[in-house]
């Protein structure tokens, strides 16, 4: 797969969808309707109705007679755009280490704007990880931060006088908290969280990080009580500007943080607290795979595009 966008799958529908049926069904069609394996066959010819042609990739079950598609029980489903743009969609997305706007999107694809932005959101569903495993375990090290998403108080709420209500000069006010968890070399795992406290972030804790794991975090006080569950809890000061003693630090995480504020400030400048959680979620995939090359993410991606469904009954900007 090249990075030029010349490989056939980009430019051919019919080429795109057997690169996705090799990567969907490598042991033969699987029936989305019955789930039997290998016992299908292509519809050719006239079979719709009046004798028309049947539609490109069209299959028959042999066991339960329904016909089905690659696209069936997918995010591609029902959707006009063809499966070439979609895998060119996906590459982009996925080798866009700070991530790329619909509107380029829009302008590569020679798609409309509202639909180059609601092909990402499908791409980022498909993203996201159905049961992860558990972070950590056997004494490694997670470390746990927050970020705040959103404009700047001195430009959100600043008056016609120059001043900035007293209620409001909080840098973090008005914007959304991610809550995130690094594994010491390995992968990340964000949050969209109504609030940054104690009884908001135990339960993710304890769902994502196994007991024996230490835990870094900076000197918060909402996660001395939560991290005393795990293994060992050790935090470094960064009000007094520290932030490594040893092998104590919070350094994997705020790497972290400095790509996916580049992304969303840089590229896609306003995220709607509705769709924050699938812009993470595309950020914190090209972190987990940013050890294979952005054909073998592509690919990974598209195998994840199975039992996932996105509707809008009116997309809007976000």
């Amino acid at each position: 797969m090249a990075s030029n966008l010349n490989r056939p799958e980009f430019q051919d529908a019919d080429k795109a969808r057997e690169f996705l049926e090799a990567i969907r069904w490598p042991d033969g069609p699987v029936c989305p309707h019955c789930g039997v394996i290998g016992d299908a066959h292509r519809i050719e010819g006239k079979g719709g109705a009046k004798g028309t042609k049947a539609r490109p990739g069209l299959l028959a079950c042999g066991a339960c007679r329904k016909q089905f598609s690659v696209t069936v029980g997918t995010v591609f489903e029902d959707s006009k755009v063809p499966l070439n743009l979609w895998i060119q969609a996906t590459f982009l997305l996925c080798s866009s280490k700070k991530g790329i706007s619909s509107h380029q999107l829009h302008r590569t694809l020679g798609v409309t704007y509202k639909t180059a932005w609601f092909m990402s959101h499908r791409i980022r569903e498909a993203m996201r990880e159905l049961n992860p495993p558990k972070l950590g375990g056997g004494g490694t090290v997670v470390e746990a931060d927050e970020v705040y998403i959103g404009g700047r108080v001195r430009l959100k709420h600043r008056k016609p006088d120059g001043k900035i209500p007293r209620n409001k000069r909080r840098a973090y006010h008005d914007k959304e908290p991610v809550f995130s968890l690094v594994e010491r070399g390995g992968k990340v795992r964000s949050f969209h969280v109504p609030r940054v406290n104690s009884a908001t972030l135990r339960p993710i804790m304890r769902e994502q990080v196994e007991a024996d794991t230490r835990i870094h975090t900076d000197e918060a006080s909402y996660y001395k009580g939560v991290a005393e569950e795990f293994a060992g809890h050790e935090t470094v000061t960064h009000s007094l500007h520290e932030y490594v003693r040893g092998d104590v630090t919070t350094n994997a995480i705020e790497n972290y943080f400095s790509i996916l504020k580049r992304g969303l400030v840089g590229v896609y400048q306003h995220c709607s607290p509705k769709h924050l959680k699938r812009y993470i979620g595309e950020f914190d995939l090209r972190y987990n795979q940013r050890h294979v090359t952005d054909a073998e993410r592509t690919v990974e991606v598209l195998k994840g595009i199975e039992g996932k469904r996105l509707t809008y009954a009116q997309p809007s900007n976000g």
